[in-house]
């Protein structure tokens, strides 16, 4: 019944982020066209990230910070090259709008954990590497309990969490509840989102408690 479930789950990702390609093209453009105008070029944000059973996949966004870089040619502080512009883009969501064609690729879903940096696989505990048995979603359980807001044994909870107990009526609730989110722009802090946010690695147990009913 779960290998049935999560075949019906790919067909819907290609379904739906296909439909979200063509219906949401204009909007795609006029993204392009802000970014392109704001911030110059790129207009991509192209990094790699660890995608189902760790495997390495390229990850689409807008782009939404300055390419500044100091007298030796690095990239200056994330909070010195962020823009109202990109601030704007990442609160609505509108940044993560190309990772539709990672979903219609095969490399995420529109429901699962949030593909992570790959420099934290070597710091994963056998627990939290679970996060990897199911494919990363733009959404997941963790952005819908706090995104941003939250620590990180919460958002590993979550996600493993999530891989115990999926479901398509689990994931259709996250897909409502990101949509209401995203309209109410809840779950995000700038202040804190550069400071204290790296994950370090360090023990994360399993809760027993329902995280989904908290």
């Amino acid at each position: 019944m779960r290998k049935l479930q999560f075949a019906i789950k790919r067909i819907l990702d290609i379904i739906l982020s296909l439909i979200g390609l063509i219906v949401l093209s204009p909007v795609f453009l006029i993204v392009a066209l802000i970014v392109f105008v704001k911030l110059g070029r790129p207009i991509f944000f192209i990094q790699e990230r660890p995608g189902k059973d760790g495997k390495i996949f390229k990850m689409i966004k807008f782009r939404t910070m300055l390419n500044l870089t100091d007298e030796n040619g690095n990239l200056l502080p994330n909070e010195m090259r962020h823009t109202k512009v990109g601030q704007f883009l990442r609160s609505t969501s509108l940044d993560e709008l190309p990772e539709l064609i990672n979903v219609l690729k095969g490399d995420m879903s529109l429901v699962g954990p949030r593909p992570l940096l790959v420099e934290y696989l070597p710091l994963y505990n056998e627990y939290q590497a679970r996060r990897h048995e199911v494919r990363p979603g733009i959404t997941g359980l963790a952005q819908v309990n706090g995104r941003n807001s939250i620590t990180w044994e919460e958002k590993f909870e979550y996600d493993v969490w999530y891989v115990d107990n999926f479901n398509l009526l689990l994931d259709f609730k996250i897909l409502f509840k990101t949509i209401v989110k995203v309209f109410k722009r809840e779950g995000i802090n700038f202040n804190n989102r550069y400071k204290n946010n790296k994950f370090l690695g360090g023990d994360v147990v399993a809760n027993e408690t329902s995280l989904y009913n908290r």
